[in-house]
């Protein structure tokens, strides 16, 4: 699971905090209204984690903009529903929305896997794209070998958002080993070039 939240200025790991804080953490970002609308109503502007409820906004908010097909991200440090920010994704990308990362916007985990959904993905001055590896209960990513069914989701998904299937392992492969699931490695400009986050 890619859980990455981002309170303040600290970056705190789903496996680095105890349950009690981690559960008063989500519950807190379950709650908060993560989409607006821009003032020309032409951008949909996110600003928070994923949360559960995030599809169904989204979608609700695009259908009462339809002409709103750009959305402006100032911060996803990541999200706390796996399920639900892959189902958005899809959703972004088969509606042909584009994304932009505004000026000192920050993306991370979960929120680097939509930010792909876009199809012209666009960033502004001074922002950071962030990756790790995922964690499960007892396991991590790299414990399962290259090819292992555990790392079909996502390598299947960067396919659905449009990377041909060898520059979705190369991404997926590299996102696992970059960082590990309490860390974080933030992406250089030539990184961001080899493995095609910004698309024109």
């Amino acid at each position: 699971m890619k859980y990455l939240f981002y309170l303040g200025s600290l970056l705190l790991f789903s496996m680095s905090v105890s349950s009690c804080k981690l559960l008063l953490g989500i519950n807190k970002l379950e709650k908060l209204e993560i989409f607006s609308i821009s003032e020309d109503h032409k951008t949909i502007v996110l600003d928070g984690a994923i949360n559960s409820s995030a599809f169904d906004k989204f979608k609700a908010l695009s259908e009462q903009y339809p002409q709103a097909k750009q959305i402006k991200i100032i911060n996803c440090e990541g999200s706390i529903n796996d399920d639900v920010n892959l189902k958005l994704a899809k959703y972004i990308h088969q509606n042909n929305f584009n994304i932009h990362l505004a000026d000192d916007g920050l993306i991370a985990s979960g929120g680097t896997d939509l930010f792909l959904a876009g199809h012209q993905r666009t960033k502004g001055k001074n922002t950071k794209i962030g990756v790790h590896s995922w964690s499960g209960v007892l396991k991590t990513a790299t414990d399962f070998p290259k090819g292992h069914e555990h790392h079909l989701p996502y390598i299947e998904y960067y396919q659905a958002v449009g990377f041909s299937q060898q520059e979705a392992e190369d991404f997926y492969y590299f996102t696992i080993h970059s960082a590990s699931a309490n860390d974080i490695h933030w992406m250089t400009e030539e990184e961001i070039e080899k493995y095609r986050v910004l698309m024109n």
